[in-house]
């Protein structure tokens, strides 16, 4: 999730102090990756297995997957991520671990 930069005068301080502290405590996305050999159930069961999302979440992140060519389907910390990455692309789907644009 991005850091949208915004008018801190009219933010209520705990909106500022709350994007502040998620970036510094989750600094990395996990983004899942479209393309054209993976179905959509097979998306989705791995989301479900891997990343703990629920069926409804699941299905959001594989629809946003492929209309916009990826989605990030969790945040946190790199040694988290890590290991959902690679049972992710051991399941033949691409994934990659980003650095939050910010961070």
């Amino acid at each position: 999730m991005p850091i949208i930069a915004f008018d801190t005068a009219s933010a209520p301080l705990e909106d500022i102090e709350t994007d502040v502290l998620t970036a510094e405590q989750f600094p990395y996305n996990l983004i899942v990756w479209n393309d054209d050999v993976n179905t959509f159930d097979w998306v989705i069961e791995t989301l479900m297995e891997v990343c703990n999302h629920t069926e409804e979440q699941a299905e959001q992140c594989s629809i946003i997957i492929h209309y916009k060519g990826k989605c990030a389907v969790k945040n946190g910390d790199y040694d988290t991520l890590k290991p959902m990455c690679d049972a992710i692309t051991e399941r033949n789907i691409g994934a990659t671990i980003e650095m939050m644009v910010g961070s």
